[in-house]
């Protein structure tokens, strides 16, 4: 897995190659170790992309009960806090914004997640929903993904935006 190094939220883009599914997961679990309560995690790029793959990195790095699927027909899933070692339990609410998709009915579908109210005390990461959830919270993680063609590489590219 390529290089990073973290001693806390950084400014700018940082990108990293991610060669397997393992270490895409990998690298969610040590992104957690920068999320806390409250925070946004906006998750863009195609389908095999790898974004439920970082949730469930993102998911065991958070410590938090319950297997992690894409939730694409429930749009969300929540996941109740754990007991893990050496961080404040918090849980995760995992969004699928694909099928809300971006016409005039998608922010009322979006408000009636109540993921404003969500964000006081758990970690939101959601799946498409660049251009849509931003408004959420003052500032969010974005995280772009990408698959090169014909392998299993991955690329991620994610700052803090707010």
């Amino acid at each position: 897995m390529g290089e990073w190094q973290s001693s806390g939220p950084q400014v700018g883009e940082q990108s990293i190659e991610l060669p397997t599914v393992e270490d895409t997961e990998a690298f969610g679990r040590r992104l957690a170790a920068e999320l806390r309560a409250g925070d946004l995690v906006v998750l863009d790029g195609p389908l095999g992309a790898g974004k439920t793959a970082l949730t469930r990195g993102i998911a065991a790095g958070l410590g938090v009960e319950g297997r992690v699927t894409s939730p694409t027909f429930v749009i969300a899933r929540e996941h109740r806090p754990g007991s893990p070692e050496g961080r404040e339990p918090v849980g995760l609410v995992h969004v699928d914004a694909y099928r809300l998709g971006d016409g005039p009915n998608a922010l009322d579908e979006l408000d009636a997640l109540d993921l404003d109210t969500d964000l006081t005390d758990t970690v939101v990461v959601v799946e498409w929903g660049g251009g849509l959830v931003e408004q959420l919270a003052e500032r969010h993680l974005r995280v772009r993904l990408r698959r090169d063609p014909g392998t299993d590489v991955r690329r991620a590219a994610w700052e803090w935006v707010g």
